[in-house]
């Protein structure tokens, strides 16, 4: 295999050309797709000079189409006509919108608000999906800009090497990533051409990634931002190749993503806890028969946080397979910095601290022995941030928290986004907050953690938290015992959440939960389940679960990038859409003698040093003393 140096250019248009000028012939993207159930895959490829030149193909339609500066929305399903699309649209000048066609279910409300929000100059589909886009728009009431059929638009002409017209510059804006939703309505951050190869060489570096041994192996929407950088722009800017199936092939058979990752080498992806804790569950012996790890190198796992059990289930499932321990590799990341933040060391295997339950409630990280008789939460360290800096800041005041405190994280680096797209207020108060004795803007991410060691523990999302007399309790640790002790659960599809008690009384702890496939619980089980969700809930928490709900599986919201949506379960909750009250259950009703106190969240009452709103939108601005409260339609926007 030749080699070829690296691409000094600022631009990821800069990177692909010097790969299809290098390497022309050699591997750059491939799709597998599977047809039918039975399928071994097709795999469909483009080497560095055929993607150039689909790249720039796009581009030659979109000059005639778009202004630089102005937004085309990529109406696509997975494949490389997606990767074609979008940087297509980066040689173009024009701010590519990474989105989903109209087909996914469950989410037209949330596509129709972002293309008003973005309002597109064009729309780039393929021909199967473009009649289903244009209906879409004519249904929800939107203008029809012209549609751009990715796959007729052929390579770029002859002689036309580059769009006639000026290229971008480093930091005029490449892309708006639209947040996931599931904490608040959907946001564009604004990427910069500069931002998105920053990122890029950061997860290289972290991972370990280089043209000669690796290969990117991803299922993750393309629309989603760690299936963005670690798919498209990682690859481009490393000149290694990537590897792409679509997410509904992976939901359908898991053990086609493994079946990948031991079939190329040196392969790197990532994926949520969900995904991990779906492989173990759904491949039996036969699906396991023949399957070979070794030359799996990295599998970043993004979730917030990282579940400890997660990581050994998974570690203990495959590890017959030749899956190295060191291969996990637990990280941390968020779309208002591209994507990446830290990561874990990929020489050693994955750091499970245990904590003592009570000082983590507290605020403190106590480090005690796995066994030690005492209460316990087990944090996952999600290792060191990578060209960038990372602090963890008393959330009001903006003053460090020494090491082992818990606080929000802030950060600040080269890969942090320009903004929120046509919010510049908003933008202000989270992308440009000074800290006390700090030189420029820091990045708040409404996240809870601390450092340990130097290793970013994450705890959980601000505006997540439960609070009791003080003390702070994660909603997902809530979700763990519940579905630990209620087999009908299905596994990471429930959410926990408080909503207001009668007439102005604390806040109600609340569980909405689906139940598993084909097993509709009986009254009597239903019962049966809330009596031991209330008893565990109590005794591991000391809190009071007033309302337990199992619900039919599907009706649990989610986000486009498959997390539970807390924020709309719980005004589905309120609305009655579950089939049961919208008031929880009066208290006494099933409830357990010696339950816990009930709950408040942000929302509701703050004690002193919680009053951001959450995840990348921290309400206040400034980290200054005298900041204010938000107000619960501030909160709810998350």
């Amino acid at each position: 295999m030749t080699s070829a140096p690296p691409c000094p250019g600022p631009l990821l248009t800069d990177q692909l050309r010097h790969w299809a000028e290098h390497r022309p012939h050699h591997r750059a993207f491939t799709f597998v797709d599977f047809p039918d159930p039975a399928s071994a895959g097709l795999h469909r490829t483009l080497g560095w000079r055929s993607l150039d030149a689909r790249a720039r193909g796009v581009a030659h339609r979109l000059t005639a189409l778009a202004a630089p500066g102005e937004r085309a929305a990529l109406l696509l399903p997975q494949g490389l006509d997606y990767a074609a699309a979008f940087l297509g649209c980066l040689y173009a000048g024009v701010i590519a919108v990474p989105l989903f066609g109209p087909r996914l279910p469950g989410h037209e409300g949330r596509l129709a608000a972002i293309l008003a929000d973005c309002e597109p100059a064009c729309l780039l589909t393929d021909t199967a999906t473009a009649p289903a886009v244009e209906e879409f728009a004519a249904r929800q009431d939107l203008p029809v800009p012209p549609v751009v059929r990715v796959d007729r638009a052929g390579e770029a002409p002859a002689g036309a090497a580059a769009p006639v017209r000026p290229g971008p510059g480093p930091g005029d804006i490449a892309y708006l990533q639209y947040t996931s939703g599931s904490t608040r309505s959907p946001a564009g951050v604004m990427i910069t051409h500069a931002n998105v190869v920053a990122n890029a060489r950061q997860a290289i570096e972290a991972v370990g990634a280089d043209a000669g041994t690796s290969t990117a192996v991803g299922w993750l929407p393309l629309f989603h931002d760690m299936g963005l950088v670690l798919s498209i722009a990682a690859p481009v800017v490393g000149g290694f190749a990537s590897v792409l199936m679509d997410p509904a092939a992976f939901l359908a058979e898991p053990a086609r993503w493994l079946r990948l990752l031991g079939a190329y080498p040196g392969t790197l992806s990532a994926a949520p806890n969900f995904a991990y804790d779906y492989c173990v569950a759904r491949t039996g012996a036969e699906h396991r028969e023949g399957l070979r790890l070794e030359r799996v190198r990295v599998l970043l796992n993004g979730s917030e946080p990282v579940r400890a059990a997660t990581v050994d289930r998974f570690r203990a499932a495959f590890a017959g397979h030749g899956l190295a321990p060191e291969a996990l590799c637990p990280a941390y990341g968020l779309a208002e910095a591209t994507v990446f933040v830290t990561a874990d060391s990929r020489l050693a295997p994955p750091t499970t601290v245990h904590c003592d339950a009570v000082a983590l409630a507290e605020g403190r990280v106590v480090e005690v022995a796995a066994g030690a008789g005492r209460a316990t939460t087990a944090l996952v360290a999600c290792g060191t941030p990578v060209g960038q800096q990372v602090r963890v800041v008393d959330p009001v005041t903006g003053a460090a928290r020494a090491p082992g405190q818990v606080g929000e994280i802030v950060l600040r680096g080269p890969n942090v986004g320009a903004g929120y797209w046509k919010r510049s207020g908003r933008s202000e108060q989270v992308f440009g907050v000074r800290l006390a004795g700090e030189e420029g803007g820091w990045l708040r991410t409404g996240d809870l953690g601390a450092l340990s060691d130097g290793r970013l523990l994450v705890t959980g999302r601000l505006k997540d938290v439960i609070i009791v007399d003080g003390r702070n309790h994660y909603p997902q640790d809530v979700e763990e015992t519940v579905q630990s002790v209620v087999p009908a659960v299905r596994r990471d599809r429930l959410a926990a959440f408080c909503v207001p008690g009668p007439e102005g009384m604390d806040e109600r702890l609340v569980v909405v939960a689906e139940h598993r496939r084909g097993a509709p619980p009986t009254e009597e089980e239903a019962h049966a389940a809330a009596r031991a969700a209330r008893a565990a809930v109590s005794a591991r928490h000391g809190l009071r679960l007033d309302a337990m709900l199992l619900t039919p599986p599907g009706s649990v919201p989610r986000t486009t990038s498959g997390k539970v949506s807390r924020a709309g379960c719980r005004a589905g909750f309120l609305a009655g859409e579950f089939g049961g009250a919208s008031r929880p259950a009066q208290a006494g009703s099933d409830s357990v003698p010696g339950s816990g106190p009930g709950c408040a969240t942000p929302a509701g009452r703050h004690p002193a040093g919680h009053l951001s709103p959450g995840r990348g939108a921290p309400g206040p601005g400034a980290l200054r003393p005298g900041d204010r409260r938000p107000t619960d339609a501030e909160a709810a926007t998350r």
